[in-house]
């Protein structure tokens, strides 16, 4: 096919949203297209995207702090395991619901094609239970 004298074809095989136009973020923390569920090695390297390099530089901040203020060394290791450990928690549990939420949506999708359903955008009917 040609627009204006060119050759669009190689435009329209690539998805609307390629990893090219995806964040720096968005690649790093889900760089699934959300259309599949996920599998069990996805799913964990989501979570651990998720559950090591926040929470590590969260609690390097904390160790880089409590460095200038002179903290005494057993507080300094104190606070940064307490730092990386409650945020290894929390964006542990994030990252999983991320996958859960992901998974779940991927699986009603499928479930709706299989029935043959159009997606019209409406959602007003019962699809949502």
């Amino acid at each position: 096919m040609t627009e204006q004298g060119r050759n669009v074809s190689k435009f329209m095989e690539q998805p609307p949203h390629s990893q090219r136009s995806q964040s720096l973020f968005r690649r790093l923390l889900f760089p699934y297209s959300g259309e599949e569920p996920l599998t069990l090695r996805q799913s964990l390297r989501v979570i651990l995207a998720w559950a090591i390099p926040i929470p590590l530089s969260m609690s390097l901040c904390t160790v880089a702090l409590s460095a200038l203020l002179t903290a005494i060394t057993y507080k300094t290791v104190l606070l940064f395991v307490l730092a990386f450990l409650s945020g290894l928690l929390l964006f542990g549990s994030l990252g999983w619901l991320i996958v859960s939420m992901n998974n779940r949506s991927a699986y009603l999708r499928q479930e709706r094609k299989a029935r043959g359903v159009r997606s019209t955008g409406n959602t007003s009917n019962h699809q949502w239970r």
